[in-house]
């Protein structure tokens, strides 16, 4: 019987670890979600571990033993419960895995009414009774919205608990 062995990586090796682990045959799941990064000016999405420096590892503990995993490029080590090493259950990875989009990506919508393109009001601070249109939402609950000042299109950041539908 197989069973999701919850691995330990080095720091930021899980691909790494996934790369060497696959090699060997095993059946790898490392969950990721893509973010929003600010740097220089630049704003980019890159593809990040849902769980940093944690990956799973399919295992028959009758087929192989799991010391193999533990020896493995990138892999620090695997979590055990007292002496045995810690599973995860098939429906923890089943749930995880019904999260992910197209492209293997977990969805972080925080089942917000919001959606990019869709015109909303804001509600609070020095932009309030705004007309906006949103852009995108990010992973810290922040919309990005276009809004007309002044004669020009505006990008602003604003909290999602300020902004309303409009109806």
């Amino acid at each position: 019987m197989s069973q999701w062995l919850v691995v330990y990586t080095h720091v930021h090796s899980e691909a790494r670890a996934e790369n060497h682990l696959r090699q060997q045959g095993r059946i790898v799941y490392l969950p990721r979600y893509a973010k929003t990064r600010r740097h220089a000016r630049r704003v980019e999405r890159v593809i990040r571990p849902f769980f940093p420096r944690y990956l799973f590892v399919a295992h028959d503990p009758e087929r192989s033993p799991w010391r193999a995993i533990k020896s493995t490029v990138g892999v620090s080590g695997i979590m055990f419960d007292g002496e045995r090493p810690l599973t995860a259950r098939q429906e923890i990875i089943d749930t995880i895995q019904a999260r992910e989009n197209k492209d293997g990506l977990i969805c972080l919508s925080d089942g917000s009414i919001f959606k990019p393109g869709q015109h909303v009001r804001i509600g609070d601070g020095p932009l309030a009774e705004q007309i906006a249109i949103i852009e995108c939402l990010d992973d810290r609950r922040r919309a990005v919205v276009l809004m007309d000042l002044l004669g020009r299109q505006v990008k602003a950041r604003i909290p999602v608990e300020s902004l309303t539908t409009l109806s």
